[in-house]
């Protein structure tokens, strides 16, 4: 949402704009000021998409005050409502980028004109093509991040994707998600451990690029960093044919075998990193690439001595059968199931549970060593949120550590399914109650001080939210905008005052925040149907 500041030194004029174009489903939280001084202290507190300024002002004209506006937020659109008629004015703030000018006698429909072109402005300059344009020196880091993300979400995911052929292209990936693929493991290893996380990842993107220009020779490929920091290679025949004939896929293993060798003496001579390469020695289809990867894992993890210069080849294919039983990154995916009820994502929650609990509902045998694991590993990431939440009244966590209680599997993880679906409706229910108390707090210093400063930004202050968040926070909290439950709040406090009949109209007016009596009566006038006076006099007589 886009935020408008309105300023003008006559009252009447910026309450009058600040109406109209409230009344407007423009999208735009409104903000007053009365001067130029007032208005550069807004902007240096919160971020003002668009102002709406007089010119001609005391103290501070409208000029300077851009030239503020400029330095501050140097995206902000201008636009200068003004009956001053003088060319050097007029001159001086259409030679300024993003300015506007109307004239106070062209009317409403000409300045809702130029809001309405300011915003479209401000619409184009945040498209996100015209961002990447301006980024392209940036793109090939940004891809190299987008391509190993996706990879490894492939890698690491319940189900593979549906479309990898249009992720593909999104991505420029070069490989052709229709012919099978060769896969590579490369695990680097540092003999000096005090490298920060920087100098490894650096390191490995660096072996990364390498091997990309070794290998184009006679393949296309594309090097990927796992979970884990090591390499991951995927890798086809260069050329559009179909599959390969075993005498050419035995050549380009060959080629692989050498190409690895000299990429292993680059890192050793170059970076002072040893590497082990695991190479498939058959193609695989991509919807066998996690198991294909977890069989390489395994190789990597079983290599006889260091295997930095060993280029292992593997029939990973034939020996990577799927387990149905064993979960091949159950500590990731318990990770990704803390994720999920982190951010309160509760359908992806259970897609996930029920997915890796689904060899419960076949096994009999309670002495399973899997389902076992899998069991407390997700009642102790249940029982860590239960305590971080201080939810165990309502949870029961000490059941969690209990499987023995439960006749099958079947109805242990029930338990756990349904001990999740506690804690989402806990945490809902939290938020609930935070947002309620934060909004309480919100009235009762609202109540107490309705002869100070209440614009949205300084009750944001109060609580430390963006201006943007209190407002929409109020509306959905109490059904009524933020300035119109100050108002009400003012004018109730009115009454009690006009009912004591001690003060005067204009003393009562300034102790509930209205700088001048007209601004009391007009507000007054509106809320109850009749002037400050006029009520005192219904109310008490005389």
């Amino acid at each position: 949402m886009y935020r408008m500041l309105i300023v003008d030194d006559e009252e009447i004029i910026t309450d009058g704009l600040a109406v109209i174009f409230g009344k407007m489903e423009l999208e735009l939280d409104i903000y007053k000021a009365y001067s130029g001084r007032e208005a550069l202290n807004l902007l240096h507190r919160t971020r003002v998409d668009i102002v709406l300024s007089d010119i001609c002002m005391p103290e501070m004209d409208g000029l300077e005050l851009m030239e503020h506006i400029r330095r501050s937020w140097p995206q902000c659109k201008i636009v200068f409502l003004t009956g001053h008629s003088d060319f050097n004015y007029v001159y001086q703030a259409i030679q300024a980028p993003g300015v506007q000018y109307v004239l106070k006698n062209e009317g409403y429909p000409k300045l809702i004109e130029a809001v309405m072109r300011a915003l479209q402005e401000l619409n184009d300059t945040m498209q996100v093509n015209d961002l990447i344009r301006e980024s392209k020196e940036q793109l090939n880091t940004l891809e190299t991040l987008a391509q190993g993300d996706y990879f490894r979400h492939l890698i690491h995911s319940v189900k593979a994707d549906q479309d990898m052929a249009g992720d593909f292209v999104r991505l420029n990936i070069p490989l052709d998600a229709s012919r099978p693929v060769l896969i590579a493991l490369g695990s680097i290893s540092d003999p000096e451990s005090s490298r920060t996380y920087m100098d490894r990842r650096e390191t490995a993107l660096a072996v990364k690029f390498l091997s990309e220009k070794l290998l184009k020779e006679r393949t296309v490929s594309l090097g990927v960093i796992d979970r884990y920091g090591d390499l991951i290679w995927l890798i086809q025949p260069d050329g559009t044919g179909e599959a390969s004939q075993p005498e050419d896929l035995e050549q380009m293993i060959k080629f692989l075998e050498g190409t690895f060798e000299l990429i292993q003496q680059s890192c050793r001579e170059s970076l002072e990193v040893g590497m082990a390469i695991t190479l498939s020695a058959e193609e695989s289809a991509w919807s066998r690439l996690q198991v294909v990867y977890d069989k390489a894992r395994q190789v990597q993890h079983y290599r006889a001595g260091d295997g930095e210069r060993m280029v292992q080849k593997v029939q990973l294919n034939e020996a990577a059968a799927p387990d149905t039983m064993r979960d091949r990154f159950m500590q990731g995916k318990v990770e990704t199931l803390a994720a999920h009820l982190e951010a309160g994502r509760k359908e992806e929650f259970l897609r996930l549970f029920r997915e890796m609990a689904e060899p419960a509902g076949q096994e009999c045998t309670r002495g399973n060593p899997y389902l076992t694991e899998l069991y407390y590993t997700i009642a102790l990431m249940l029982m860590s949120y239960t305590n971080r939440w201080e939810a165990d009244q309502e949870i029961g966590a000490s059941g969690l550590m209990q499987l023995e209680v439960h006749r099958t599997w079947g109805e242990a993880f029930r338990y756990l399914e349904d001990t999740a679906g506690n804690l989402f409706s806990v945490r809902r229910s939290g938020e609930q109650k935070r947002a309620a108390g934060v909004i309480d707090r919100i009235c009762i210093y609202i109540e107490e001080n309705l002869d100070q400063d209440l614009s949205l930004v300084r009750l944001a202050d109060v609580i430390h939210f963006n201006p943007s968040y209190l407002s929409r926070l109020f509306k959905q909290e109490r059904g009524i905008n933020l300035s119109e439950y100050i108002e009400d709040m003012r004018v109730r406090q009115a009454k009690e005052l006009l009912r004591r009949g001690e003060l005067k109209v204009a003393e009562v007016g300034s102790l509930i925040g209205y700088v001048t009596p007209q601004s009391f009566t007009r507000v007054f006038k509106k809320w109850t149907g009749t002037t400050p006076q006029e009520y005192r006099m219904d109310v008490v007589g005389g």
